[in-house]
């Protein structure tokens, strides 16, 4: 056997044994930090990931969604116990920068009927007072 064929079979030795040990140990860390009676997390409720983050619910009078929003209600229109509100929130936007997005609710006999967040930014040279 020549040197250049010894050392290619020594190097080839190595690189096998340093290949199995590497193996080796990541098999045991993996059996280590995965418990044979793992069990897989409860999964949640498909209304617990929709994107509506608003804490309203239908039915609650003015003085309870103003607290819940911890915003005033500004007056848009409509008649005693019918109208429709807006709450302008401070939204996170892109990076550190903050977007004021209002939130239109509309009440029905003094309760919450439904509400709706307006993105569009046509609207904004109508009613500058609410700002």
């Amino acid at each position: 056997m020549t040197t250049t064929t010894a050392i290619t079979l020594r190097r080839a030795r190595l690189a096998l044994g340093l290949f199995l040990s590497a193996l080796s140990a990541a098999l045991a860390l993996a059996l280590a930090t995965s418990p044979a009676n793992a069990q897989e997390p409860a999964r949640l409720p498909f209304t617990a990931t929709l994107s509506n983050t608003a804490p309203l619910a239908f039915g609650m009078d003015q003085e309870s969604v103003a607290a819940a929003l911890s915003a005033p209600l500004t007056y848009v229109r409509g008649s005693p116990g019918n109208e429709t509100f807006v709450v302008i929130r401070m939204v996170n936007g892109d990076g550190f920068l903050f977007r004021k997005d209002p939130l239109y609710l509309q009440f029905r006999h003094g309760r919450l009927t439904g509400w709706k967040g307006n993105w569009s930014r046509d609207w904004l040279w109508r009613n500058k007072a609410i700002f």
